[in-house]
């Protein structure tokens, strides 16, 4: 039941990262167990699809006639997470950061990645590092619940997210995770 409410929640959230994935705050990353609004595969996730050829033949010719650009690993990161193939993202997003270790949004991007590949602990160190550097980043909060969420710590995930809610009232990034809160704190008290 547990998993089932988590899956729901998570459900919601992908929701929620698709409606706001083209606005220029920060959107969360896919959560791990989300399944995606066309056909999931087996097991609650999206199938992975390819990116649109042209486009990443483009990104790769310029990472490689560009070896110090970190934007355009980003961007090739970026691409294939939205495609949900995260073993693909990771390395993009572990390029960039080779190259700018202090970039928090490709560290949370890659966190995100590695929570999808089933290393929670992997992706909440990944977090917690980028919260280091900027306590206040919202997506490495959101994701941090996210980690601690499959990690089975759900109690330790809803304080992340109450904290968030405190911290930034108001907030139109934040909009439904009340309501997720309460649907983890019912699915406790049923299990």
């Amino acid at each position: 039941m547990v998993f089932f409410v988590a899956g729901m929640i998570f459900g919601c959230v992908l929701g929620y990262m698709v409606a706001n994935a083209s606005s220029s705050a920060p959107r969360p990353a896919p959560p791990a167990v989300a399944a995606a609004p066309a056909a999931p595969a087996a097991g609650g996730r999206s199938a992975p699809s390819d990116p649109d050829p042209n486009e990443l033949h483009a990104l790769e010719s310029l990472a490689q006639k560009q070896a110090n650009n970190a934007d355009v690993r980003k961007q090739l990161g970026n691409l294939w997470m939205d495609h949900s193939r995260f073993e693909d993202a990771a390395r993009w997003y572990r390029e960039a950061l080779a190259l700018t270790p202090d970039d928090n949004d490709a560290r949370v991007d890659l966190g995100a990645c590695l929570v999808n590949l089933g290393r929670a602990s992997d992706g909440l160190a990944e977090f917690e590092a980028a919260l280091k550097r900027d306590p206040n980043h919202k997506k490495a909060l959101f994701n941090k619940g996210v980690a601690l969420m499959e990690s089975g710590r759900p109690r330790d995930a809803v304080a992340v997210w109450e904290d968030m809610l405190k911290r930034f009232p108001g907030d139109p990034m934040l909009a439904g995770l009340k309501e997720q809160i309460d649907q983890v704190r019912a699915s406790a008290k049923a299990s």
